[in-house]
């Protein structure tokens, strides 16, 4: 039985052998393979992905053309909660299990949404300029700054990781009101959130942030309208899903004002070529390495849930199964 252990170099700068040794203490007859993806060598993947019983990924996109080589696949384990890369509706044709982890960094990307926010209102990108750089030690140098106490905040997405940081928020004295519409009203007014419509935000809130699972329907959901019916130059941060965003209509909203800083964790491009990248570079813009998820606990607990999914999967116990996304069971 074949394992492919198969992602992005950077998604594969874990200890995989952790990984590697959950398997063979639970199957005797395990062939890990473990395989670094270069989108310009396909076939070389293919080869072994034919031959793979059980794949374990996060960032390959897995297309049709991908799963028509996945000749014995039984189960894709992601990496991830989500599973945007994946086309579901061909693997469940081809009886392929789906899975996803439920839960392992809430905290983290709650947090992470925070910081970004902390540090784009408090302009600490600016102060490490004028102190590193210039040398200069004048407060008033990084421009206005207003107290966050009594701030809007519209999240977008009010799923787990967008209540852990609607709480935060209101730690800091921010009013937060949400757009979910398939979220029960009983599970906002838990957290003291208001859920309200699209257009209520636009007007309303003064700092902006998306946490919506990608899906067909809001990809490039925040696009040139969304920015242009923007009435406060709010604050926007995407910790969420970098196809989410239509990237011209963001750089235009920050060229125009209608968004006055941003703080991004992702971008449309998984590996994106930062030195031709228009984002980079800006004093109203942070951007960090799709990082939000990370620490070393959260990255240890998605090891152990993604295998052990694998496992529980192949030994036929389903009920273990963190998230089967499209139900497929063999």
């Amino acid at each position: 039985m074949k394992v492919l252990i198969a992602d992005l170099p950077k998604a594969q700068n874990r200890d995989i052998d952790y990984e590697i040794n959950l398997l063979k203490d639970a199957f005797a007859d395990v062939e890990p393979v473990v395989y670094n993806y270069d989108a310009a060598k396909k076939e070389e993947f293919w080869a072994l992905l034919e031959e793979a019983d059980a794949l374990l990924t996060a960032l390959i996109v897995l297309d049709k053309e991908m799963l028509d080589h996945a000749k014995k696949l039984k189960l894709i384990s992601l990496t991830s909660t989500g599973y945007n890369f994946v086309d579901v509706k061909e693997a469940t044709k081809k009886n392929i299990a789906v899975i996803a982890v439920g839960e392992y960094c809430t905290n983290e990307v709650a947090d992470h949404a925070m910081a970004l926010l902390l540090a784009l209102n408090r302009k600490l990108k600016q102060y490490v300029d004028i102190v590193d750089q210039q040398k200069a030690w004048v407060y008033k140098k990084a421009g206005t700054i207003h107290v966050l106490k009594g701030q809007k905040l519209g999240i977008f997405g009010l799923g787990k990781i967008g209540r852990a940081v609607a709480l935060r928020a209101q730690a800091f004295g921010i009013e937060v009101v949400a757009y979910d519409p398939y979220l029960p009203k009983q599970m906002a007014d838990d957290v003291g959130v208001t859920l309200v419509d699209p257009e209520y935000i636009m007007e309303q809130c003064d700092i902006i942030s998306n946490h919506m699972i990608q899906t067909a329907e809001v990809e490039n959901f925040f696009d040139r309208d969304f920015f242009g019916a923007l009435k406060k130059a709010p604050m926007f941060l995407n910790v969420g899903r970098g196809a989410s965003v239509d990237e011209d209509a963001l750089l235009w909203a920050l060229d125009t004002g209608k968004i006055s800083a941003a703080g991004l964790d992702v971008f449309q491009d998984e590996n994106p070529d930062l030195t031709q990248n228009p984002f980079v570079g800006r004093d109203n813009v942070i951007i960090t390495p799709h990082a939000a998820f990370y620490s070393a606990e959260s990255v240890a607990l998605c090891q152990k849930i993604s295998v052990e999914n694998i496992i529980y999967y192949l030994k036929g116990e389903y009920e273990k199964v963190n998230r089967i996304v499209n139900g497929v069971r063999q």
